[in-house]
């Protein structure tokens, strides 16, 4: 038995680890090596076979005693797979998970006759999407909007069942009525028992000989219906609002779905939103610019004034409290407007004014100066010097 790896280190537990932890490090293992998902690796079918022998020991109380007292010599000699008696073990619930991820049904029996019960009972039905267009206001302030959608009604003349007036749906000779069909495949470790939906009557146990005229066995008529949602404010793109049971009909009696409707924002000219935050930009005259003043900005509530501060450059970005986006959760809490102030550049300025500009520029030292007895324009080119090589393309 030297050439086996300890149990603990095949598991990838410590000696300490629980239960539980043994349990889901073996899970993992046998979903990663079991041989139906491996058809014809011998490696993945011995690392397999040697997490289950390792399994074996460490899940039973009295068998993980004798091997932490005596080692592998305490199963020396015992049958089975792997030096080792598994037929008394009751893997059915990890083994369930394997095969339903590996063939989509159930599982059942081969380990200690567990199997996974039918579920052939009510089942709530599908949600249903569809989107709306609102303005960016809108999305801000909130707003109600009338939309027109599919919906499936209970048939008036069968009552739902899809059967023709004085028939009733018969009980599915397939499955009995369960919905579900069990079947049998090979597998390493003998037959194995796995459940699917039964073919015939598609899960719901009951077989329609003679259906409705009306909804043609479905049970259901399909009309369009007219709501008005409730958008709230502070919305985003993308997000939907919840209108509870106007999904698909429930299965087997379950509750309906719900219709999801999905939020699709209008971009905006002038605002952009990030979170419950505002970005805007506003145009300032150079005067205001360099001597300070009121301007108008927008906001989504409205115009409203803003001191500027003397001397303020252009791409100063100023913050308006309150005048962002209200929260979904609470249109009271509102995030703020951020501003970007750009100073604009006079363009078809008359005669006059280019003449005052560049009176304005020698009296603020942007004008020639004399090095030397030359005539020299100084290096230093501000905003000033670029609106006068501005000018003078005019």
């Amino acid at each position: 038995m030297a050439d086996k790896r300890d149990y603990y280190e095949v598991l990838g537990v410590s000696k300490n680890a629980d239960d539980a932890e043994i349990k889901k490090a073996f899970r993992n293992l046998a979903k990663k090596y079991h041989p139906d998902a491996h058809p014809g690796d011998a490696e993945c079918e011995a690392k397999f076979k040697e997490a289950q022998e390792a399994y074996a020991v460490l899940s039973d109380a009295e068998k993980r005693r004798q091997y932490d007292q005596f080692g592998h010599a305490a199963f020396d000699g015992a049958g089975g797979a792997g030096g080792f008696d598994f037929s008394g073990m009751d893997m059915s619930d990890i083994f369930g998970d394997i095969f339903g991820d590996l063939f989509g049904g159930g599982f059942g029996g081969g380990f200690g006759g567990g199997s996974r019960r039918s579920n052939n009972g009510p089942r709530q039905g599908a949600n249903v999407r569809m989107s709306v267009r609102v303005t960016f206001e809108e999305a801000v302030f909130g707003c109600e909007k009338e939309i027109e959608f599919s919906y499936k009604e209970t048939c008036g003349t069968c009552g739902g069942n899809g059967a023709k007036p004085g028939t009733s749906p018969e009980t599915c000779t397939k499955c009995g009525g369960k919905g579900k069909v069990v079947y049998s495949q090979q597998s390493l470790f003998g037959m194995m028992q796995n459940v699917a939906t039964c073919p015939d009557c598609n899960g719901s146990g009951k077989i329609v000989k003679e259906r409705c005229t009306d909804c043609h066995g479905s049970g259901y008529i399909v009309k369009k219906l007219r709501r008005t949602v409730e958008i709230p404010a502070g919305i985003d793109n993308g997000q939907c609002v919840r209108m509870r049971d106007y999904g698909e009909p429930g299965v087997n009696g379950g509750p309906r779905g719900d219709l999801l409707v999905e939020v699709v924002v209008s971009r905006s000219n002038i605002f952009e939103r990030q979170d419950m935050n505002i970005f805007s930009n506003a145009n300032i005259s150079y005067a205001i610019a360099a001597l300070g003043g009121d301007v108008r900005i927008k906001t989504v509530d409205g115009d409203v004034l803003y001191t500027v501060a003397p001397g303020t450059q252009t791409g100063t970005r100023i913050r308006l409290k309150g005048k962002g986006v209200p929260s979904v959760r609470n249109k009271e809490v509102r995030g703020d407007q951020y501003v970007t102030l750009v100073v604009a550049t006079p363009t078809g300025l008359s005669k006059e004014a280019k003449e005052a500009l560049r009176k304005f520029d020698e009296l603020t030292g942007g004008s020639l100066t004399k090095e030397g007895g030359a005539t020299t324009e100084k290096k230093k080119k501000g905003f000033m010097d670029k609106i006068k090589e501005s000018l003078d393309d005019l």
